[in-house]
Formats: C-alpha cells, structure tokens, sequence
C-alpha cells in the first residue's frame, strides 16, 4: 500500500511521467475493448494511431492556451472562434492522417477523398471524427482540472498550517517575556529584602525557562512535564506570598504519557495569582485541579477574588495577555476538541477547561 502511494505521488509530481502515462493507458485501452468484443484488433491499433496526433494537438492546444489564456480571462469570444477554428484543423489533418494509414496498412478499407471534399464536408468530420479526438481532449482537460484543485488545496493546506505554526509560535514568545517579568519582578522585591529566598527563585526561574525555551519546541509535549512546570511556578509565587495564600495543587493521571499542546495550562494559573493573591491584603486561596482519563482532561482553577475587583472591568480574571493567548492557543490547537467555561461571583472566579485527548 505504501509503495503503490508512494508510485502515485511520484506520478503527480512528475508531469511528463504523468502525461505519458495519460496517452499510454488511452492508447491500449481502446484494443482491449476491441479484443473483449470480438472486433479487429489491427483496425483499431491504426485508428489508435491515426487519431492520436490529433488528439495530441487539440489536447494541449486547449488545456494549456485556449483555457488559460482565453477563457479564464473572460475573452470568451476569441476563445469560441478559436476552438472552432482549431477544431476544424485538427479535424481535418486527423482525417487526412487517418486515410493514409488505411491505405497502408489496411488498404480493404480505403476509401480516397481529395483534400477539397474533406474541407468542405464538416459535418463528416463532426460526425466521425469530433468524438474519437474530443473525449480524450475533454477527459485530459477533467483530470488537469482536478489536479490542478488538489494541488490549489493542498497548497492552501500547508499555508494553512504554516500560518498557524507561525501564529503559534508568536503566542509562545509573547508568553515567555510575560512569564519572565512577573518572575523578574518577584525576585527583584525578594533580593531588595535581602531575603534568602532568592537563590531558590533563581533555581525555579532557571527551569522555567529551560522549560519554555528548549523543550516547547514540538506540537506536543508530555503533561508530566507542564504539570513539573507549572509545580516550579506555584512554588516560585508561593515564596513570595508565604501564609499570605492559601493554595492547593491536586492532578491524577490516567497514563504518565499522556501529551498536550504546551505553555496552554499556565497562563489559567498565573491569572488566578495576578487577579487573585496579588490584588488581595488579606488571605487568598487559589484551588487547582488537574485530571485525565482515556478520553479527556479537566483542568480546574479556582480563586478567591479581592474586593476592589467588583466593578473594575480592567481588573476582570478573563482579561489580560495570558488568558486570552491560552484561548487563542487553544483554538489552534484543539478546535472543536474543547470546552473551556468561566465563573464569576462577587468573591471568586473559576474556569473549568476540558479538552478531547482522542
């Protein structure tokens, strides 16, 4: 199967190869059917043969000239007197063609006709000869036709998918810069306390991104290591705010190799500490709750909301650059795989996300 595949593509690929090809399977197919119904054999090879420079002519004359240059520019006039004109050439030589054969090698059938009277008999040469020439130039015209749309969407396809490659990778780079200033900022308060804490913020911030810059760089990657990753962040914060947060961190998986797209979890966590602990004087707690089995994840984030929020559309949980890069990656990579909904009360704010695995 892979190598009839493979011989196929090879075909598509190569247009002399699929064009020989073409006339080969067109040129025996015809003495098959004869033989099939007990017909000549011999007499069909020469008509074969006879009509084939005009098949030829009248096919690439249209496929590649009349239709790209005249009909698909709207010039259908030029185009109609040209195809009929052309039609009629190609008709005539066929004809011509054909006769001298005969009279070579099946001279029983010959019948002489001056060049005169096969100008002048049209509707001899539309009766007799239009169809044997036209169904294979039509036939050649339908295939080009469909070849060309394949490769038109496959074309689209892979600019489709490069668009959201790039378009992924620019969310990532946003969400590194973000990560890194809220992080950064985190540790210049702790080094302005002189605290002793700000070796281990290093630490954590090192694996971080090591994280986002080295091992982010494929589709998918496994949610052991975003759950690590998103262990390192909660740890990191949770020095800063100490007994100040109230924070519980639970996960359960059904196979230690389940994959997911990366950095899409995390921003649903640093939002519940930006709208949540950092906004709040007094305790806060943030819930976290992760689970998978055979045919999704839920993933579950809960915070408690500070007061000054109420009212404050620029402090909303569902705004910033995170939340909406995480919905946006989402969509890119799960469309139509996910569900992803938000809660919101006076004094906290939860989204539950559940992804297909399958």
């Amino acid at each position: 199967m892979i190598k009839r595949k493979n011989f196929i593509d090879w075909i598509l690929q190569h247009r002399v190869a699929s064009h020989i090809l073409f006339w080969f399977v067109m040129f025996i197919s015809l003495p098959i059917l004869a033989a099939l119904n007990d017909g000549s054999v011999k007499k069909t090879l020469i008509s074969s043969f006879a009509y084939l420079p005009g098949q030829l002519a009248a096919s690439y004359f249209l496929v590649y000239y009349q239709v790209p240059k005249l009909l698909f520019k709207k010039k259908y006039l030029k185009f109609g007197l040209s195809f009929l004109i052309s039609a009629y050439v190609f008709l005539v030589l066929t004809k011509l063609f054909s006769m001298n054969l005969t009279e070579i090698f099946v001279p029983k059938y010959y019948h002489y006709k001056s060049l005169a009277d096969i100008i002048t008999d049209p509707f001899h040469l539309a009766v007799v000869y239009f169809p044997p020439v036209y169904v294979f130039v039509f036939l050649l015209f339908m295939i080009k036709a469909f070849k060309d749309r394949f490769e038109e969407r496959h074309q689209l396809e892979v600019l489709q998918k490069e668009k959201v490659n790039t378009e992924l990778k620019f969310l990532k780079a946003q969400i590194n810069p973000h990560f890194l200033f809220n992080t950064l900022n985190n540790l210049y308060s702790l080094t302005l306390e002189a605290s002793d804490k700000a070796p281990e913020v290093v630490l954590k911030l090192s694996d971080m991104l090591d994280y986002m810059l080295y091992q982010c760089k494929d589709p998918k990657v496994e949610l052991k290591k975003e759950i690590t990753f998103i262990q390192d962040y909660i740890d990191l914060e949770s020095l800063r705010y100490g007994n100040k947060l109230t924070l519980d961190f639970k996960y359960h998986l059904h196979d230690a190799k389940v994959m997911i797209a990366p950095l899409i979890l995390i921003s649903f966590v640093e939002n519940a500490f930006k709208h949540g602990a950092s906004n709040n004087l007094n305790n806060s707690i943030i819930k976290i709750d992760l689970t998978t089995n055979e045919e999704r994840l839920c993933f579950k984030v809960f915070n408690t909301l500070p007061p000054s929020t109420q009212g404050d559309n620029e402090n909303e949980p569902h705004s910033g650059i995170g939340f909406s890069n995480s919905k946006r990656q989402l969509e890119l990579n799960y469309k139509n795989s996910y569900d992803l909904k938000s809660t919101k009360t006076d004094t906290d704010f939860q989204i539950v996300l559940n992804i297909n695995l399958k």
